[in-house]
Formats: structure tokens, sequence, C-alpha cells
């Protein structure tokens, strides 16, 4: 429960100060009742109390990675920004991940999680590797759309996931969030980026040789026209991209969710995977992405001269 004064604030909403304990460390929680996504009826308070449920599953994509957040004090439709630097002050149940001369957060605790949330971070992006080291973590394929409206997005994703199936690898489709998909592969350790980047190139450029009305890999959006781009080079060595069940700053207060193959192929829309219904669906279904084997990616690299 958050108590404290009430006053007025300057966008009609009630300012509160108080404070949560949580594990152990009292944090301060300012203006609960702020609306972050208005449309879909979502303050800072439903935010902290989503954030609360969510962090099983956020926390296990963003913990002992470099994190950046995007933060909204506004909400979503106002002015953002990148934060990669830690927000000071920081508290000292923060745990720091130095790299490049950025402190980055290691976002690995559930006060952690609450005291982003607290600043109005509406987004989590980790980095593709653990801190300290410089080998993927897993290998991330991003389906991207050169259109705002793309109802062919989905059936992008399910074609991408029958090549990666027919090469005896299984694989993950999830929602960014916003436009595009991703196509998740959990993977064993020991792979190095520029593998991936090769095995990604390679899936590419077939991709196109086989759907050119469809897909392209021309970095340039201005030169894609309408065609969805598979994008391998974002998966690299400091890149980041939105952590599986990242909320999204968009108007329907999105997630970045896991999809059954099966789910796919009925082309849905992301706006369906959002705060009011990851909950539920987590209850129901877990965690796809947990409950896929870690892939061997051997014989594939071999195939293409990439081992």
């Amino acid at each position: 429960m958050v108590t404290g004064t009430k006053t007025t604030g300057t966008k009609g909403y009630k300012k509160v100060k108080g404070t949560l304990i949580i594990e152990g460390h009292e944090l301060t929680i300012t203006n609960p009742d702020k609306p972050l996504w208005p449309e879909a009826q979502i303050t800072k308070l439903d935010y902290l109390q989503n954030l609360l449920q969510l962090a099983p599953y956020l926390l296990r994509y963003c913990r002992n990675r470099h994190l950046t957040t995007i933060r909204f004090p506004h909400g979503y439709g106002d002015k953002s920004f990148y934060q990669k630097n830690a927000p000071e002050p920081v508290p000292d149940f923060v745990n720091l991940a130095p790299l490049s001369g950025i402190n980055y957060v290691n976002l690995d605790s559930l006060p952690t999680l609450i005291w982003l949330g607290n600043l109005a971070c509406l987004e989590f992006h980790p980095s593709f590797h653990y801190i300290g080291e410089t080998t993927p973590a897993e290998w991330v394929i991003d389906i991207d759309p050169s259109l705002e409206e793309e109802p062919r997005i989905m059936l992008a994703a399910q074609l991408i996931g029958e090549a990666l199936e027919a090469m005896h690898i299984q694989s993950v489709p999830k929602t960014s969030g916003a436009t595009g998909v991703q196509i998740y592969i959990p993977i064993q350790r020991g792979y190095s980026f520029d593998q991936l980047r090769k095995l990604g190139h390679f899936i590419g450029s077939y991709a196109v040789n086989k759907y050119p009305r469809l897909f392209t890999i021309e970095r340039f959006k201005k030169n894609r026209g309408d065609l969805i781009y598979i994008d391998y080079l974002q998966h690299a060595y400091g890149k980041t991209l939105s952590a599986p069940y990242t909320p999204r700053a968009r108007k329907d207060a999105t997630i970045s969710t896991p999809l059954l193959w099966k789910e796919v192929a009925l082309n849905p829309s992301p706006r369906e995977f959002n705060q009011h219904t990851i909950i539920d669906r987590l209850n129901s279904m877990g965690d796809l992405i947990d409950q896929t084997p870690l892939q061997n990616l051997d014989f594939v690299l071999e195939h293409i001269g990439a081992k």
C-alpha cells in the first residue's frame, strides 16, 4: 500500500509520495495515480502491480545483462529518453554492470525492477550477452516491417520459422510489442556472434530469394519499400533488443510476448498481448521460451562453412 499526502498535479492526477517495503528494501513511490497508458487505463500504481507479477519472467531475460531502458516520465505518449547509465542516486540494493565507460543497471532483483518502474521506465532492453562475457546468450532474428501496419508480419514470421524447422532448429516467435516479430532461439553455450551472423545472413538470403516480394535484407529503410526486413545484424555484441515480457510504450500497453507457432498461423494482432491479458496467459501457458531446449547448431554451421 502506498500512502502519503495528496496534491493536485498540473495534469490533473493526484500527487502522492509514499513507501513500499520489497524484500526488506524501502522504496519511495511517487505519483501512483499518474496515467502512464491513459487509453488502456493504466496508472503508475497499476503498472507497478503488473511488474510485480511479470517479475519472475522478465527478470529471467534481464538478469546478469547490461540493461538499457526507455523512460517516459509523463506516460507513453509524451517525451521519452534512453537510459543507459544508471539513474542517480542509485539505491544500495541496485547492482551495476559497467561496460565501455557506462554504468549499466543489472536488473537482477524485484526491488530494482520496481525502482525502475517508479522512474517510469516503460521498456527494458537487455544486452544479447551476459555480464563479463562476449558470446551470445541466445540467438534472435528480428523480423521488422517497413510499414507501420503490416498484415503480413505473422506470415513472414511463420515462413522463417518453417526454414528453421527444416534445419531441425526449434524456435519461439515473440511479438516485439511494437510492429515486428522476433524469432527467439535458445542455444547451447559456445557459439560466437560472428557464427550466428553468418547463419542469419544465410537464412535471410534464402528467404529473399524464395519470397522476393515479401522479404529484404536491405539495411537502409528508405530502400526497402514495403518489404519486411530480416534483421540478422542487430544480434551483436553490445547491442540490445526488447526483452521477452517487457512492456512497450504503445497505446494498447502491449507486452513482448512469446507465442506458439499454431497461434502465429492464426495471424493474431500484437495488440492482443498486453498488460491486461499477459498474466492469465502466463498462468495457463508458462514461459514458452524456457520450455524450449537449448539448440545445437553445429551441423548447420558446418553446412554453411561457419563452424
